[in-house]
């Protein structure tokens, strides 16, 4: 099931209507690289599906957010990295600032605790 918010960002870049480096995906999911990248790998990985966060993505179907976290962990191995950190920011007060689910990807350098 494909649902998509037209002004969404995420949605648009699923939809390949604004372009992004695309690094791998599958029927359920999609990996890009991000513009702002925080590390020297920095992929982020959405469902096609357009739901809010992790959690409702969890809800809506917990086949697709396994698909998501399973490309995640494929994309961090044929990026060749020893160790990742996958990152769901749900809520604007964890800095989530598109409102589609999304794993980031980073690794590619040393990552310090706590986070920040």
């Amino acid at each position: 099931m494909t649902e998509t918010v037209a002004d969404c960002l995420f949605c648009r870049i699923v939809a390949g209507q604004i372009p992004a480096t695309v690094v791998a995906e599958t029927e359920h999911s999609l990996a890009f690289r991000d513009i702002d990248g925080q590390a020297p790998t920095h992929v982020l990985v959405v469902p096609r599906r357009h739901v809010p966060d992790a959690v409702s993505l969890a809800t809506a179907s917990a086949r697709e957010l396994a698909d998501v976290v399973t490309l995640a962990a494929r994309v961090a191995a044929e990026e060749g990295l020893e160790g990742y950190r996958l990152v769901a920011n749900t809520g604007a007060a964890a800095q989530q600032s598109v409102f589609h689910a999304h794993l980031h990807v980073l690794g590619g350098r040393e990552l310090t605790w706590p986070p920040g």
